[in-house]
């Protein structure tokens, strides 16, 4: 990880100041790398013995930050990773630019790697996050939302980058399409149970812990898991609530909303859910072989439910 945060600093250079500023500010943040860990960790679970890995997971997280960007402007966010965002420090144009800006280094960085297969499963992975970015505008404010609607824009807007690590590690690795497919289904499964996790954290962890203001879900009108499983299972009275709390993003009623979330067993639903999900990543790469990178993959599908940030 240190030779892939030199290739990301090396990378971010641009001869626009602003441009700089900005990404140093979003990539110097922190977060948990886990996306380009994940490129890291795969290939070399795979056997792989080169140095592409390293630009590869740069251009992961590349990718990554480029969506935050986007996401806090669209959000209206103004807090991730306890620190101001961006978009909060430098405005909204500045932010949607320098995302675009890391957009396209990162498919400059794929192109000096020139494995075609690669900027294939990439390309794919960025469309699909952008539809799933897209989809999950349609669903703001929408109370009738269901698990399984809600469950694709996981897939497409979370998981889906997750995906494309795990499987760009495996290829450069030199695995089969077997492999490359277990990978796939490893990045898919621990990507579903991070976001879950967060959903869960939403609204039982704490601001300075989880990096973000909790409620901002409900404040921003997102139909995520425990407010959908409250509006199946809850009473008509707590139905009604989470309705009319999606409908107008009303954070004046949080501490209504999260007394019923906490005590009906929607967060503990959602808890289970991603507990499945992490087991499926552990099982999809049981048959690699035993290594230091396979041990620190299943430790690391069991970090993605078992964590307070």
């Amino acid at each position: 990880m240190e030779a892939v945060n030199a290739v990301i600093r090396r990378q971010l250079y641009s001869e626009v100041p602003l441009v700089n500023q900005v990404a140093e500010y979003i990539i110097s943040a922190g977060g948990k790398r886990l996306r380009p860990v994940l490129v890291v960790l795969i290939a070399n679970a795979f056997g792989y013995k080169g140095e592409h890995h390293h630009s590869l997971a740069a251009v992961i997280e590349f990718i990554h930050t480029a969506t935050l960007l986007h996401d806090d402007v669209v959000d209206e966010s103004s807090l991730r990773r306890g620190k101001q965002t961006a978009n909060a420090m430098f405005g909204n144009a500045a932010s949607v630019l320098v995302g675009d800006f890391l957009y396209s280094r990162a498919f400059q960085m794929m192109v000096a790697v020139g494995n075609p297969r690669v900027m294939e499963i990439v390309a794919d992975a960025t469309n699909v996050i952008a539809e799933g970015e897209v989809l999950q505008l349609l669903n703001m404010h929408n109370p009738d939302v269901d698990e399984n609607g809600y469950l694709q824009v996981i897939r497409s807007k979370t998981a889906k980058l997750f995906e494309a690590a795990s499987q760009i590690g495996a290829l450069i690795a030199g695995a089969d399409e077997a492999g490359i497919e277990a990978a796939a289904e490893y990045g898919r499964s621990i990507g579903t149970a991070f976001q879950l996790i967060d959903d869960v954290l939403d609204y039982s962890g704490n601001s300075a812990e989880i990096g973000k203001n909790v409620g901002d879900d409900l404040r921003e009108g997102k139909p995520t898991l425990p407010l959908i499983w409250l509006m199946q299972h809850g009473t008509p009275q707590q139905r009604e609530l989470v309705r009319t709390c999606i409908e107008n993003g009303d954070e004046q009623h949080f501490d209504e909303v999260l007394s019923a979330i906490t005590h009906s067993g929607a967060l503990a639903y959602t808890r289970e859910q991603a507990e499945i999900a992490a087991r499926r990543a552990a099982d999809a790469i049981i048959s690699l072989p035993d290594s230091q990178f396979k041990k620190s993959l299943l430790e690391l599908s069991a970090f993605a439910v078992d964590r307070n940030h």
